[in-house]
């Protein structure tokens, strides 16, 4: 199969540069900017002791040389918009689309370009940054993809591509119900996202400080009672990782949006937490501090909007 990712930062990167070290069939669509950095430097993976360095396959949206047989989304969803536009050239009748992006309103776009049957549902985890040099850096060993049928089960689509991406240097499986795995994770991210920003801090430093050990359990016990609202409750264990997670005295985790805020960065603020937020009004849901964060974060954002 022809794969084609969109994105080349430190999530897209990351995957795409383990499937073509395990021999597949693997070409980047990156912006002009990211293509001069990555034909300079090479795609750099760094981190954890280990450093490599590949030569991918690049194009720009101008380059697309036809259909991909799957495209994987890997931008932020700040640059969805820009990216759908970008890779529609490169989706055909056979193309099967999987976007690993956070929160859920990424599917109604992608549904609505594209149509429903062509769009898997994804998720993916995985600890790594990008350096100032454009590199990307490994934070952890964790790295993993989850794929699925949208409307639940499986297909025989879903495992052709499972022998693809399977064997390639992370934990690959598919999922019988993936929208929900998707819910699961958007109760994970906004759970470790709003304790970073309203602490200010990792986990550790949350937990350090009196009353910083109940935080992170409130924010999840919000954000799994949207989820349960919306028809995808998470089980009592997956709930129960994330409070552990959220509470580990001295730990250094922070989320990817937490060190965009910190960096001054735009961060997915709407994506991840005023969808969120949205929904538990819309369902009836009180959730205090998903609403403080959410907030918080706009006020940041209008910040870099004025300069």
């Amino acid at each position: 199969m022809r794969i084609l990712v969109v994105g080349a930062g430190a999530t897209g990167g990351y995957f795409g540069a383990q499937l073509q070290q395990a021999g597949r069939d693997v070409t980047f669509l990156v912006r002009p900017k990211r293509a001069d950095v990555l034909r300079e430097r090479g795609l750099r993976i760094t981190g954890l002791g280990t450093e490599t360095v590949l030569m991918p396959r690049l194009l720009t949206a101008a380059e697309i040389d036809g259909h991909y047989d799957v495209v994987l989304v890997s931008v932020k969803a700040t640059a969805l918009p820009a990216a759908i536009d970008d890779v529609a050239a490169a989706v055909g009748p056979r193309t099967t689309v999987i976007p690993f992006l956070n929160g859920m309103a990424h599917m109604d776009a992608l549904n609505e370009r594209f149509d429903v049957d062509a769009v898997l549902g994804g998720v993916v985890r995985v600890l790594t940054t990008l350096d100032a040099e454009g590199d990307i850096v490994r934070l952890g060993t964790l790295a993993d993809i989850l794929i699925g049928e949208q409307q639940g089960g499986t297909s025989q689509r879903v495992e052709q591509i499972a022998e693809v991406l399977s064997d390639a240097g992370f934990d690959f499986s598919v999922s019988p119900d993936i929208r929900g795995a998707m819910w699961h994770k958007w109760v994970f991210i906004s759970t470790l996202g709003a304790l970073n920003a309203l602490v200010r801090g990792s986990v550790g430093d949350a937990v350090a400080v009196p009353g910083g050990d109940r935080l992170g359990p409130q924010i999840a016990a919000e954000a799994a009672a949207v989820a349960a609202a919306a028809g995808y409750p998470v089980p009592k264990q997956v709930l129960d990782n994330v409070q552990a997670f959220v509470t580990r005295p001295g730990s250094a985790d922070t989320a990817s949006l937490y060190r965009d805020l910190i960096a001054r960065q735009p961060t997915e603020a709407e994506q991840i937490f005023g969808d969120l937020t949205a929904r538990a009004r819309a369902l009836g849901v009180p959730t205090p501090l998903l609403d403080a964060t959410t907030v918080a974060l706009r006020v940041h954002e209008q910040r870099l909007s004025c300069g």
